[in-house]
């Protein structure tokens, strides 16, 4: 077995891919929910393919790519421009179609030798998605990133990085599955692109009809031991919720929870009440979890067209003293988190894009008393097929920050859910103490 800390990727100069035809040059604004503070940030995603020889014999995965990327440009064509800020800090993107950054890369291992190491965090991100010097930044510079990694098995690595004011996870998936449908001849997306970010634009005149406590500044009364100021000392490490670990979980709510409360809903209230354990929060500090609650669909009543590929989310808090969330049972953070979901509505979304635009498009609390959690489960990366066959993972690469990604993985024996989570060094020993001795009962 290879030594996997001296992996060494051969990467070819990063190159511009276009929009297969000419694409309309003009400035279109994005919606009040895009251009928030919370959501200026890079996101990175990897997903993994093994060499599948009798679907694709002498077919070159960096060549199908990069002819399918920039034919789906064609449709998807304002994310192959630049964003610029206007006044009050609003976004518009420039469709300028100056394109995407692709990256062709080698690296002399398999599949099989990478192992674990593909999966978040993963420990190999910066190699499988090189940062190319100024090509990060939100605005002016490209707005997704792709690297295709070839191995020596045959089989290859795309990891990519996008800039999530343009999207969500669901619109990603949209513009990956528009390149696995034009990599297999089709002339046109089966679902087409809806810009219309003029649908999630705040009210006129605006006005705060929720309570939105994902964006309130709460009065700190830490002593300090759980600051996430410095970024130094962070850590990421991945925990996996398995049958046996949701069987011992449900084994502890109160009998009328259980009928309602969904895998999601459980795990977020365990990795809550665990996290705030194991951080040494003031008993009197207020605490806080987020939900990441998708707009579409019939649930919400909110009117979200198909092809819509912006940011249609909120993320509403549950929100509690540190000490009745530490003292009492699974079923108190569980109640919490299923009540803070279930203000979701059309109401609660218009009130978010009226505070955002009131208050200066501010981020979302971001003390360390605060965790957001993403359920990127059902997001559909695992079906993303671009002749290969599916990949071996797909999902979010990383935590970030304030941030899990709950990502699906097939381990030896069964489907389960793996959750990276992002704790200073000093709580992460701790933390994985703790979760064991939740998730066993011991």
């Amino acid at each position: 077995m290879m030594s996997l800390s001296v992996l060494q990727v051969k990467r070819l100069q990063p190159e511009l891919i276009t929009p297969a035809k000419p694409t309309p040059q003009e400035t279109k604004f994005l919606s009040d929910i895009d251009d928030q503070e919370g959501l200026r940030f890079q996101l990175p995603v990897i997903m993994c393919y093994k060499d599948n020889p009798s679907l694709n014999k002498n077919r070159n995965p960096i060549k199908v790519i990069k002819e399918a990327l920039s034919r789906a440009l064609v449709y998807y064509y304002p994310l192959a421009g630049r964003l610029r800020e206007g006044p009050n800090r609003k976004l518009m993107v420039n469709c300028n179609g100056e394109g995407i950054l692709f990256v062709e890369a080698s690296a002399d291992v398999t599949l099989e030798q990478l192992g674990d190491k593909i999966l978040p965090p993963c420990p190999l991100l910066e190699e499988f998605l090189f940062n190319f010097p100024g090509s990060d930044g939100i605005i002016g510079c490209p707005l997704l990133l792709v690297q295709v990694t070839c191995l020596t098995c045959g089989g290859f690595i795309l990891a990519l990085r996008l800039n999530h004011t343009m999207c969500d996870a669901t619109g990603l998936l949209m513009f990956l599955t528009a390149i696995t449908e034009m990599g297999r001849g089709a002339d046109a997306p089966s679902i087409l692109p809806v810009w219309e970010r003029e649908l999630l634009f705040a009210r006129d005149p605006p006005r705060i009809t929720c309570a939105h406590y994902e964006y309130e500044d709460v009065i700190d009364h830490s002593d300090g031991s759980y600051a996430f100021s410095n970024q130094s000392n962070m850590v990421q490490r991945s925990f996996y919720f398995g049958a046996k670990e949701m069987r011992v979980l449900r084994k502890q709510i109160p009998p009328h929870l259980i009928s309602t409360c969904s895998t999601f809903d459980l795990i977020t209230a365990c990795l809550w009440k665990c996290r705030t354990l194991v951080l040494k929060i003031n008993p009197k500090q207020a605490v806080r979890v987020s939900c990441i609650v998708n707009a579409r669909g019939k649930h919400n009543n909110v009117h979200i067209p198909l092809g819509y590929y912006g940011n249609a989310f909120a993320f509403p808090a549950a929100v509690s003293k540190a000490e009745p969330l530490c003292k009492n049972p699974l079923g108190y953070a569980l109640e919490l988190v299923k009540k803070a979901k279930a203000t979701m509505n059309e109401e609660y979304l218009r009130s978010v894009a009226d505070l955002l635009v009131l208050r200066g498009r501010p981020q979302y609390s971001s003390t360390g008393s605060y965790l957001i959690v993403s359920d990127n489960t059902r997001a559909g990366f695992g079906d993303v097929n671009f002749g290969w066959g599916q990949p071996v993972f797909a999902g979010p690469a990383k935590a970030l920050d304030l941030i899990s990604f709950y990502v699906q993985h097939k381990n030896n024996i069964e489907d389960g859910i793996l959750v990276p989570m992002c704790l200073p060094s000093s709580a992460m020993e701790r933390f994985q103490q703790e979760l064991e001795r939740i998730t066993t009962g011991t």
